[in-house]
């Protein structure tokens, strides 16, 4: 019910756009989030390269940063795994998406999402002599969608006993921001039109 509210949602902020309204491109990435102490053991793990013991949250966003999917694991699942878990079924949800973009992390799906998805997967690889932060192609859609669920002081940190409770706390996270879009476009509308009428 609650994927149901988020996609019809997305649809909406979609056509609004002029855009169509099941999206055929995506972005993955992952977020590491330290994990308090209600975390039991058996979902917690603790991420090599941020140094980080908690959970790790693995989102998909359409090309306007909006969440498509999300799964929360333990931190020390690997990006690559966690696609392998998550892309069949938004394969089967989403038969349109023809394109996914991933950063480094997912390396060596390629030749997989073509042959059992029939999907390309692309990665976008940081230049070779890039020194310091950069903003990169396609990737910083959905660095900016982590950023936007962080806003949310809950998601923060995961304190949540069950990994599913997490994603219902990002999807509601998500719902409340296109909420607010909409709900921000209509006022403006109407604002437009009284304007008119004015005039």
């Amino acid at each position: 019910m609650l994927e149901h509210v988020r996609d019809q949602l997305r649809r909406r902020i979609r056509v609004d756009a002029g855009r169509c309204a099941r999206p055929v491109t995506a972005i993955i990435d992952s977020q590491s989030v330290k994990a308090a102490e209600t975390v039991s053991r058996d979902t917690r793990g603790f991420d090599g390269a941020k140094l980080i013991n908690g959970r790790k949250r693995h989102l998909i966003v359409d090309t306007k940063g909006l969440l498509m999917t999300v799964k929360v694991t333990a931190a020390d699942v690997t990006d690559r795994n966690a696609a392998r878990e998550l892309l069949p079924e938004l394969r089967e949800r989403n038969p349109e998406l023809t394109l996914m973009w991933g950063d480094n992390g997912y390396t060596g799906l390629a030749d997989w999402a073509r042959n059992d998805l029939d999907l390309t997967f692309k990665v976008v690889k940081k230049p070779p002599n890039q020194v310091g932060f950069k903003v990169l192609p396609r990737r910083w859609i959905v660095e900016r969608s982590l950023s936007w669920l962080m806003r949310a002081r809950r998601n923060a940190r995961d304190y949540e006993r069950l990994p599913e409770h997490s994603e219902a706390h990002i999807t509601w996270a998500n719902i409340t921001l296109m909420t607010r879009r909409l709900a921000r476009a209509q006022e403006q509308r109407q604002a437009a039109e009284a304007s008119s009428i004015a005039a």
